[in-house]
């Protein structure tokens, strides 16, 4: 947080001298078509005076994915009006901001070649590489998220990105939130500070892009409601005020800090060359990628509680550390015929440590592992007229983290309205660094499992149908085998007590776990109301119950929308509803800050019904919404994880706002 003081002020001045938008009020149509006044552009060859449009303001992705900064107001951008800022369908966030998220849904496919650190749970709102985007815009332009939370507090996203000509842009950007909560010492907050800049010479020989973030992340946890049959569920008045709850502990902290410096260019050493003007013939590219990260993940509580079992020392201060620092080499090789092809060669160095060595009576717990991946890896893509083809393939060579991962898809394209894509992911890697060693002052909080635990493998196959007439469907089937898990060894007499998360290990499944995934979305529209659907049906088949997900989760939006006051705004209106069938939701370990499953308990089955009016003037889009009205009058069954009930009826409102100069 302590850089939100400047990043107000860098904004603030922002805003002050580029209150004359440059776009003009809109009607209900596409900001691509929005043409903005004449503009000078920065300095340098093509300088001069030029109609710039709402398509000269780029946002890359890591992937190199180009897309245009969007001003419109769309359902779409309600669902993704969150702590987030993406749509969160697929989860369950618990009662404050900034608190876990139960799964709803799973994707085991995911990008990153090695294992995590762990604290899955911690890291919803931790920005990977993946997820920074770089700008390339003609003008300044800022973009201001802000909304409110709960109690004490408020969210700021807030972005300002510029350039010094059209080859040289950099951005800063600033997320900051701090939320007391409804219930006691559940107060969350976090810090993501990202700054990025790209350059591409005047000739398109040799470019780059890097960026630097630092984040922090932490929250106080209480452990859940001691009783939430007599407390919560009981209706009782006294506990309208969710405050006066009595919750399990009022000492506990956990905290994610990371601090990551990437930095990835190439240049070309054979160019590209236009025949007659219109054909790119061969071209031969060198790059180098590099990242340095450190990060740790630490829980702090003042006291030995027995809600975890016995510990060695009091205050318990537990911190595991990991630092990495990845290189790869490139070669690129593209041609009109034969496609683009990419090799590389990648180093990843590796230090997840703790500060001391435990000596047990069951032997020693070590407190580091550290060492070097070797890995070959390739890209391949082509375009044939309406049919592209892509696909990365990795092995390694060197080291014991990882072993292969392959990620193959191809799309065709049918009358520009329809788009059928196939897709089959497969890897093998370690689980995450927590899963093989852990420390704690906890005493049953530590284990070595580097020569016990095996390769995760994973294999998915999907197929997806984006079509305007018919809707998205997509389907997916999936196969783990040692598929990963925290699981309590606890009795029913010790659960009963309280102490189930005393008894937390790490395990690995010996059957392959199956997962069916088919999920369908169609938005239908007569006049100005439009119904927008989403719905999720999946089952999993498995020997033991160790995934644990809702059969049906879908969400119905029915709302109004249009042109009001002579189009000087846009409003959007409507009731959003919210449902997943009743499962034996996972739950919530504080000191690992991970989910676990469980299976005594069954929760969900309820409903949820949100209340939006949302409005557009010009490049500024006004959110009010009353989240979960229904609460007080469909019963206080409704919970995010066992003994941590979700949010009751809470009215919150905010903006997103864009300048541009």
């Amino acid at each position: 947080m302590r850089y939100l003081p400047l990043m107000l002020l860098v904004f603030l001045t922002h805003g002050l001298f580029s209150q004359e938008d440059s776009i003009p009020p809109p009607a209900n149509e596409d900001s691509l078509r929005i043409k903005m006044k004449k503009a000078i552009r920065p300095a340098d060859k093509t300088s001069g005076t030029e109609e710039i449009t709402i398509k000269d303001y780029k946002i890359i992705s890591h992937n190199r994915d180009t897309t245009y900064l969007d001003t419109t107001l769309t359902i779409e951008k309600e669902y993704r009006y969150n702590y987030l800022r993406k749509d969160d369908f697929e989860l369950m966030p618990f009662s404050n901001v900034g608190q876990p998220y139960n799964a709803l849904g799973l994707t085991f496919e995911r990008a990153s070649l090695y294992p995590f650190i762990g604290a899955r749970a911690k890291h919803f709102n931790y920005l990977e590489v993946e997820d920074i985007h770089y700008y390339n815009v003609a003008t300044p332009m800022s973009d201001l998220f802000f909304k409110t939370t709960f109690e004490e507090g408020q969210l700021l996203d807030a972005l300002l990105t510029f350039n010094t000509s059209r080859r040289f842009n950099f951005s800063i950007a600033y997320k900051g939130f701090r939320s007391l909560g409804k219930y006691a010492f559940s107060q969350a907050e976090s810090g993501n500070f990202r700054t990025t800049l790209n350059y591409l010479t005047p000739e398109g020989r040799y470019g780059l892009r890097a960026h630097v973030a630092a984040q922090e992340i932490e929250s106080e946890e209480n452990g859940g409601v001691v009783a939430p049959e007599l407390q919560f569920e009981s209706e009782d008045p006294e506990f309208q005020d969710r405050s006066r709850i009595d919750v399990v502990f009022g000492d506990a902290t956990n905290k994610v800090l990371g601090k990551r410096y990437y930095l990835e260019h190439f240049y070309e050493l054979i160019k590209k060359q236009r025949d007659s003007g219109a054909v790119r013939s061969t071209a031969l590219t060198v790059g180098h990628t590099f990242s340095y990260e450190t990060k740790f993940y630490q829980f702090q509580q003042e006291a030995q509680n027995d809600y975890f079992g016995s510990s060695f020392l009091t205050p318990v201060d537990d911190k595991a550390h990991l630092k990495t620092m990845y290189n790869d080499f490139s070669l690129t090789f593209a041609n009109k015929l034969l496609g683009k092809l990419k090799g590389y060669v990648s180093l990843y160095n590796y230090n997840y440590y703790f500060n001391s060595i435990l000596i047990t009576d069951a032997g020693q717990i070590p407190n580091q592992l550290q060492g070097e991946e070797i890995t070959l890896r390739a890209d391949y893509s082509k375009q044939i007229g309406a049919f592209r083809l892509r696909g990365n393939g990795a092995a390694t060579v060197v080291g014991k983290l990882t072993g292969s991962m392959l990620n193959v898809s191809a799309d065709y394209r049918i009358r520009d309205k329809h788009t059928l894509t196939a897709a089959l992911y497969s890897s093998t890697r370690m689980p995450d660094f927590n899963f093989l060693l852990y420390q704690s002052d906890y005493e049953n909080y530590n284990w070595d499992n580097t020569e016990v635990f095996d390769e995760q493998k994973v294999n998915t196959l999907k197929l997806r149908l984006e079509s305007e007439l018919w809707g998205d469907l997509s389907a997916g089937y999936t196969t783990v085998d040692n598929y990963s898990y925290f699981a309590s060894d606890a009795t029913p007499e010790q659960i009963e007590t309280g102490q189930e998360n005393a008894f937390l290990n790490p395990r690995q499944e010996t059957e392959s776990v199956g997962y069916l995934k088919l999920k369908y979305g169609k938005e239908f529209r007569v006049g100005h109301w439009a119904l927008n659907n989403t719905v999720l049906y999946q089952t999993v088949s498995q020997s033991n119950t160790v995934v644990n997900l809702p059969e049906l989760v879908t969400r119905n939006t029915l709302y109004y929308a249009n042109d009001i006051f002579k189009k000087a705004m846009y409003l959007q209106t409507g009731v959003t509803f919210k449902y997943f069938t009743a499962y034996a939701m996972d739950a919530y370990n504080p000191l690992l800050g991970e989910f676990y499953p469980q299976n005594r308990q069954e929760f969900g089955g309820f409903p949820m019904f949100d209340f939006f009016i949302n409005a557009k003037v010009r490049q500024t889009r006004i959110y009010l919404k009353a989240e979960h009205f229904n609460s007080s009058f469909t019963g206080n069954k409704f919970y995010a994880a066992p003994n941590y009930p979700y949010r009751d009826f809470v009215i919150r409102f905010g903006l997103v706002w864009n300048f541009f100069s």
